[in-house]
């Protein structure tokens, strides 16, 4: 059996809807357990107790709202690279729509196309594309 590592994100009440984007940039499978299908009679019942999208390239992304009296939003950085250039370049273009673009996607002096960017929800992309493309 091997191991495997993924993030997972926390958020502050809006798992539901960071998660269903995220679908959008990545496609694959949904999966949402709310706090009230969990059999929590103290949380929010229609809060997200548990998510997770597995795309079909492989990615395995997890979120929660936690607790509502404990509810924080996480704010790390997922780095995204490869030589896959149009599919990365289509991920960088969807993360990067209504967020905040840090460093937009362009040659880097290592030869590399890389931008960096916050979505929507505040989680920071970082994405490489080797090969030495130029992005758009």
């Amino acid at each position: 059996m091997s191991a495997i590592l993924n993030p997972y994100l926390h958020f502050n009440g809006n798992a539901r809807e960071a998660m269903k984007f995220y679908e959008t940039v990545f496609g694959g499978e949904l999966t949402l357990m709310t706090f009230g299908e969990g059999g929590s009679t103290t949380d929010d019942p229609d809060g997200v107790m548990h998510a997770q999208l597995t795309s079909p390239s492989g990615f395995t992304l997890m979120a929660s709202d936690g607790s509502p009296d404990n509810r924080t939003s996480s704010s790390p950085s997922i780095s995204l690279s490869g030589d896959a250039e149009a599919e990365l370049t289509g991920y960088w273009e969807k993360l990067s729509a209504g967020g905040n673009v840090f460093e937009p996607l362009s040659k880097a002096p290592w030869g590399d196309s890389f931008g960096m960017c916050a979505d929507k929800f505040g989680v920071t992309w970082l994405v490489n594309i080797s090969g030495g493309q130029t992005a758009a």
